[in-house]
């Protein structure tokens, strides 16, 4: 599933590019070149940073793609994930110049974390997007190394199902990301590994 139409940038970097664009139409239009090389270096900078390109996401069954561009940092078990199972969790360092929309690692549900486990003393202290597959199967993506406060914005709701590869999130700025998967599936990546987010196949699930 590729989602829904997007253009090359993500929607809420759209009002910094024509902060950037109306300045640069207005000194070309007046005469003022020379004043033109700040509102160009700008919307060149915002186009890199917002950018949100179309991706094809492969057809692997039980797949967890890369949530993020980036590069797996670190890949180890887990006695107690998030839900409190033992889980694989796969860290990825996010590029600075990837795109700025992260995608879900896998088809499912989006499950609330405090609605379901609200008898968890753990429960108020989970955050990120757990989805949770047709086949029982529980992921959880997180984000970590929020630059400039701003963490991630999701722009999915709980009881919502999600594709495989769908554009789930706004990174701004986030600096890793972590992804948890069940103890029984399969790692495919390496550490060191590059990824590309919607792309790379991290791990596959077990079957039914």
């Amino acid at each position: 599933m590729k989602g829904k139409r997007n253009p090359f940038v993500a929607k809420e970097g759209i009002p910094f590019l024509l902060v950037t664009l109306i300045p640069l139409v207005a000194c070309w239009h007046y005469g003022y070149r020379p004043l033109m090389v700040v509102p160009a270096a700008l919307l060149i900078l915002f186009s890199l940073i917002f950018r949100d390109p179309r991706r094809a996401i492969p057809a692997v069954p039980l797949g967890v793609v890369s949530p993020v561009d980036g590069t797996v940092i670190e890949i180890k078990l887990m006695d107690k994930g998030s839900l409190g199972d033992e889980a694989h969790q796969i860290f990825i360092k996010v590029d600075s110049l990837g795109t700025y929309t992260a995608r879900c690692p896998v088809e499912g549900k989006i499950m609330d974390f405090r609605g379901a486990l609200s008898d968890s003393a753990e429960a108020s202290a989970c955050s990120g997007l757990w989805v949770k597959t047709d086949e029982g199967d529980n992921v959880v993506l997180q984000f970590h190394q929020h630059r400039l406060g701003l963490a991630p914005k999701a722009f999915l709701r709980y009881g919502e199902r999600v594709g495989q590869g769908q554009r789930c999130a706004y990174l701004r700025l986030a600096g890793a990301a972590e992804v948890q998967l069940p103890i029984n599936g399969r790692v495919m990546v390496t550490q060191g590994q590059t990824v590309i987010a919607g792309v790379d196949v991290l791990a596959k699930l077990p079957h039914p």
